[in-house]
């Protein structure tokens, strides 16, 4: 395991971009994806 040194780049976490906590906290787009992901569920059920 590499030794990481403090405050070097590698030493932060990744941050989201803009776009993505627009995707995070847009409730059309959180409730567009429920319905994308349940109409998945009832396929997969269906076929069993």
């Amino acid at each position: 395991m590499p030794v990481r040194k403090p405050f070097e780049q590698s030493y932060y976490p990744p941050v989201p971009t803009k776009l993505t906590k627009s995707f995070r906290t847009n409730l059309v787009w959180q409730f567009f994806r429920f319905l994308v992901l349940n109409i998945r569920m009832l396929r997969m059920i269906r076929k069993h």
